[in-house]
């Protein structure tokens, strides 16, 4: 390819997949672009970072700062949710460059007469672009480049950072050149920053044996808000099929009064677009939600793309679904579970365009008609990555705060592409990580690789789905172990209530990571006003989260040493440093675990620090990089503030 351009732009970061893919930020971010830019010889460059939001007609521009080794770096905030484009944009600085030669052989004692001469022209260049107080100096400095009297005063002149500044400031470009648009996606906050709970609205009842209601799940909020919960996800809603019902603990057929997974949608009394009859009607749905959001809860939906065998879809819409030579329809299946009361939607259909269609309005429906912000997708692994890229632009062309958060527990690049496609939260491995190796590697990975650029994790330490064998023992030290690495490793975290709570941990057999007598198949009855050592920390640390900005982020994160492997320590801070914590965890729930800490002191400095233990109270003042701890299981964490 031709191009008379000197310059040469390379590696510019951030960046994913050479731009097919917008990195993500929160308002209120900053985006710090690096780059390789340099130039045959020996001539001074410049070069910026042009962004703009999608909104704005005019390039904003930043300079650039040299690194070292041809490296170039600059930053810009994002104020507003959507997208930003930016490129870097490199130049040879004639007048520059002319103003460092010129130095260079006034400091060999040279006379710069013809200099001068040749600087006046690149004043006459700028000068048009000046304000009133850089015209007047420019118009003494072009006097005295032309003067035969002036000479001393020229060379001052041409030498002094004024006319530096000026030059800088409107900089002429001549065959500059520049990196390809690359793109920032900007979310508002709670995509970066959020503490989720789930329960199912059927078991929300304070009476046994009844089924819960959403006028139930109204009287449970002051709880969940109280413990300092600010998302609230409910299971499917929907009428839940009645064709292969499925009973108790996945059985393939329902006993009588059985009533079905929530993830079979769909039946005689409707389907996405309806509610379970028995939980209440939209109406209803919409005054909790509404409710909700005075207590500052916001309730997500699961959107789960499925449907049970008498779903609606199933008559209206044969060809959305698989059919079999034998003439019966092809039943979800991950073996060896299967799902015969679930009809896993057909994407490849020739009716396809009107299928996305309707899935994107079933989106659409919830939140327009009850102001849902959130979505929890279920099992999006299994749909066309392309289909989730085009719904989520399409949902967000129109409601911008919109969430979704991939539930896709499978193989990392797929994980990670459904992140590029859009997703704004991410489930993650976390719910089995837990030595001290396993923690630190995933946590370095998530935050130190190109993958903090676009994916935003959500630790959850267990799920419906997932009874892990950590938490299978009940012991108390590790469901608080696992709730405080949770809740500080991460800034989005999430329990299932109840069971999380009350160590519900049975499994349906030995070595399965499934729950005994699931909530998924069957009603259960919590006693919501239990309160335990478990519940109370929980409502702590969340409290500590919502205080510290430090918490409210993941990535500015840095590991500390120990010499004891069941201690681990890590510091984190907010990106103006105005919070600082240090976290140290004992990961043995039936020991004492002792040993020293070394501060990092490249972050802290070296002077001795104040810190205040947010869960008791305590203050220590550190005066040395090493310093001893000790932890029982009954409290096996600190969560420090740092005092400047």
């Amino acid at each position: 390819m031709q191009n008379q351009t000197r310059i040469v732009i390379e590696n510019v970061q951030p960046e994913l997949d050479a731009g097919a893919f917008a990195i993500k930020r929160i308002t209120g971010q900053k985006v710090i672009v690096t780059a390789d830019v340099f130039s045959d010889g020996h001539d001074v460059i410049q070069c910026r970072v042009n962004y703009k939001h999608e909104s704005d007609k005019k390039w904003n521009q930043v300079r650039m700062r040299p690194t070292e080794n041809d490296g170039w770096t600059a930053e810009f905030t994002v104020n507003k949710q959507g997208t930003y484009t930016y490129f870097v944009e490199g130049w040879v600085d004639y007048a520059l460059n002319w103003q460092h030669g010129t130095e260079r052989k006034i400091q060999d004692k040279q006379h710069v007469k013809s200099e001068l001469l040749e600087g006046a022209e690149y004043i006459k260049a700028v000068q048009k672009l000046a304000d009133a107080s850089e015209k007047e100096f420019l118009k003494k400095a072009a006097a005295a480049f032309t003067s035969e009297k002036q000479y001393d005063q020229a060379v001052e002149m041409a030498m002094s950072h004024e006319l530096t500044a000026i030059f800088k400031k409107y900089p002429i470009l001549y065959i500059e050149n520049k990196s390809r648009e690359l793109q920032v996606y900007v979310d508002r906050k709670k995509a970066l920053f959020s503490t989720w709970y789930e329960f199912f609205p059927r078991s929300a009842s304070q009476v046994p044996g009844k089924h819960g209601t959403f006028k139930d799940c109204e009287a449970l909020l002051p709880r969940v808000a109280a413990m300092g919960f600010d998302t609230l996800y409910f299971p499917p809603i929907h009428p839940i099929g009645e064709v292969n019902r499925k009973g108790k603990n996945n059985a393939t057929n329902a006993e009588p009064g059985d009533v079905g997974s929530p993830w079979g949608i769909g039946s005689q009394y409707g389907g996405h677009k309806s509610t379970h009859p028995d939980l209440g009607t939209i109406e209803d749905f919409k005054r909790l939600v509404k409710k909700a959001k005075d207590l500052g809860i916001e309730v997500a939906m699961d959107y789960a793309l499925q449907a049970a065998p008498d779903h609606p879809w199933g008559k209206e819409h044969k060809e959305w679904f698989k059919w079999r030579p034998d003439g019966t329809v092809q039943y979800a299946e991950n073996p060896p579970k299967k799902y015969q009361d679930i009809m896993p939607i057909y994407f490849e259909t020739t009716d396809w365009k009107n299928l996305w269609q309707e899935l994107l309005e079933v989106a659409l429906f919830w939140i327009e008609e009850c102001g849902i912000r959130v979505y929890r997708v279920d099992n999006p692994h299994t749909k066309p990555f392309y289909f989730w890229g085009w719904l989520i632009a399409e949902v967000k062309k129109k409601h911008p705060d919109v969430l979704f958060l991939a539930e896709a527990f499978t193989r990392p690049k797929i994980m990670n592409e459904l992140a590029k496609q859009g997703f704004s939260q991410s489930y993650t491995y976390f719910t089995w990580r837990d030595t001290k190796k396993e923690l630190t590697d995933y946590l370095t990975e998530l935050t130190q690789t190109q993958q903090k650029e676009f994916y935003r994790p959500n630790f959850w330490p267990n799920t419906p789905d997932i009874n892990p064998f950590s938490l299978q023992s009940g012991n108390e030290s590790v469901y608080l172990q696992k709730y405080f690495l949770a809740a500080t490793l991460s800034s989005c975290v999430g329990i299932y209530g109840p069971v999380f709570e009350y160590r519900v941990c049975e499994p349906m057999a030995a070595g399965k990571e499934e729950y005994l007598n699931s909530e998924k198949y069957e009603v259960q009855y919590w006693d919501w006003t239990i309160e335990n050592k478990l519940t109370m920390l929980i409502t702590r640390i969340n409290t500590i989260r919502q205080e510290q900005s430090s918490l409210q982020q993941t990535n500015n994160l840095v590991f500390c040493n120990t010499n004891n492997e069941n201690l681990m320590a890590y510091y984190k801070f907010d990106d103006d440093r105005h919070s600082e914590t240090l976290m140290v965890v004992s990961l043995d729930g039936h020991h004492q675990s002792q040993g020293m800490v070394q501060l990092p002191l490249e972050q802290l400095g070296n002077e001795p620090i104040q810190i205040e233990d947010l869960i008791t109270g305590n203050t220590y003042h550190w005066d040395k990089e090493w310093n001893y701890v000790e932890l029982s299981p009954e409290l096996p964490f600190h969560l420090f503030k740092i005092i400047r």
